[in-house]
């Protein structure tokens, strides 16, 4: 079965076919980095790790690019805040160490590049030039901004009618702009020793001093690493508009060609009815998460819905993936273990294992081509755990070569396609450990309220000799392995 995926440009299942028969260009919609990382944030990677894994499985090379946005009002505001920096560069690199973290800590593949929008203002304000030259921009008091009027299709990826739109950006910008759903490339400013209260770093341009608008950065990013025409472009749900909106028309009104072929957007993870969200503070941070979880019940709760579905998290939610990791956990062990026992023989032979071991990889493929169906994967490989527990179960004896198989199959695709780590390489009793490191963390709250700074100086110091960085916060201590 081919490869099918569901494209946000036509709202339609769809074969994949790339440029290259041999290689996929992907690009995801990466972090502002202006705080921790969450489970919302950690949805979309985990998901766009598996879709990497997939696109390996079937034989391409993934050419896999992930930016960090570190130019932002967001970074900005931050600036100045105890143990983060004093200035927009200090407090993105801050953070951006916390996210490979978080990265690494799930397992994730490593992306060809991660670009950095500090890395690529040369590039931005190239093709800021050439929509000017060409009539899709205009300059107004050193801003400049894209004519949404002037892009034919513009709205064809949100469906929506340039008349009908709502007003892109900040209300002190109407009055520059020739239309109000026309949105900034380049924002005017000027420096100052403050950027908290400049509002960050900014740069020499045609237009005077300033700093990149939000959606350029994505194009400029992506075609100077991948080129003008890209195969996967993946982002959150709520990047449709404007953002990606933006990209297609700047991009496509840069280059005259296609900007992207197949759009696939990731629901995002709510939570009380309402989207994970740093700013309505009702998060959990990946490496709380991590921490008490484990990274593969982590990836097991996201994987366990389809990205393109609707998911909750909730404690129930939590708990129902941790099940079904230790069951599938459990149920390869058992399956190495019987395995690689005396009573394994090689002229037993049960047609009903074998036969259910051939399911397994066939309704796999099909869930993983069916626009990367995970639900259905992961229900795939628990039926093969049913059925090595039903082998097992029932004998003295054992298909050896039946058993062997299902073990390939268990690594395969629950370890080498869905991140999973089934041969031990994993976080190991990652609970039993944040207790541990809990316990001496209490300890050493204890000793500060006594006046003992000293000794709790130590004890800090000794769990980052572990490899246990702690970081004291407002709302109490954290704390990251590494």
């Amino acid at each position: 079965m081919t490869l099918q995926v569901t494209n946000t440009l036509t709202g339609e299942p769809e074969p994949f076919e790339p440029q290259d028969p041999d290689s996929v260009l992907l690009y995801y919609c990466g972090l502002t980095v202006s705080d921790f990382a969450h489970l919302g944030h950690a949805r979309s990677w985990v998901h766009v790790d598996v879709m990497h894994r997939w696109l390996e499985h079937l034989g391409y090379d993934a050419r896999h690019v992930e930016n960090f946005t570190d130019v932002n009002e967001k970074i900005v505001a931050r600036v100045g805040e105890e143990g983060l920096g004093d200035s927009e560069s200090e407090v993105a690199r801050h953070f951006v160490s916390e996210v490979i973290a978080d990265m690494r800590s799930l397992n994730l593949k490593r992306a060809e590049v991660y670009p950095r929008v500090s890395e690529h203002v040369p590039e931005i304000i190239d093709l800021v030039e050439t929509l000017v030259e060409k009539g899709y921009a205009y300059e107004s008091n050193g801003s400049v901004y894209f004519d949404v009027t002037e892009f034919e299709e513009y709205g064809k990826l949100s469906n929506q009618n340039v008349d009908e739109m709502e007003a892109q950006g900040e209300e002190d910008e109407l009055s520059e702009k020739r239309n109000a759903a026309d949105f900034a490339l380049w924002k005017a400013g000027e420096a100052h020793p403050d950027e908290a209260e400049s509002g960050g770093q900014t740069w020499d341009s045609p237009w005077g001093e300033g700093r990149p608008g939000w959606h350029i950065e994505c194009s400029a990013m992506s075609m100077s690493h991948l080129g003008e025409t890209l195969d996967l472009h993946v982002g959150g749900q709520d990047l449709v508009f404007p953002h990606h909106e933006n990209e297609i028309a700047q991009s496509e009104a840069a280059t005259d060609r296609q900007f992207v072929n197949y759009w696939l957007h990731v629901r995002l993870l709510e939570t009380g009815g309402e989207k994970m969200s740093s700013s309505l503070q009702n998060y959990f941070t990946v490496r709380n998460a991590v921490s008490e979880f484990g990274a593969d019940a982590i990836r097991m709760f996201l994987l366990s819905t389809a990205y393109n579905n609707r998911q909750t998290y909730s404690e129930e939610t939590l708990d129902e993936a941790v099940e079904r990791w230790e069951r599938l956990e459990r149920g390869y062990e058992r399956a190495v273990e019987t395995a690689d026992s005396a009573a394994a023989r090689t002229k037993v032979e049960d047609a009903d294992l074998r036969d259910a071991v051939a399911a397994t990889r066939e309704e796999f493929e099909a869930a993983m081509n069916d626009d990367f169906n995970t639900r259905e994967a992961i229900t795939a490989l628990l039926e093969l755990v049913s059925a090595v527990n039903r082998h097992v179960d029932s004998r003295e004896e054992y298909d050896y070569r039946a058993l062997r198989v299902a073990v390939e199959t268990f690594e395969a695709f629950g370890e080498g396609v869905l991140g999973l780590a089934l041969t031990g390489d994993g976080e190991g009793n990652v609970e039993l450990l944040g207790e541990v490191v809990e316990l001496v963390l209490d300890l050493r709250e204890r000793e500060r309220e006594s006046g003992n700074y000293e000794r709790a100086d130590d004890l800090r110091d000794e769990l980052e000799a572990l490899g246990v960085e702690v970081q004291d916060t407002d709302s109490g201590p954290e704390f990251r392995v590494e």
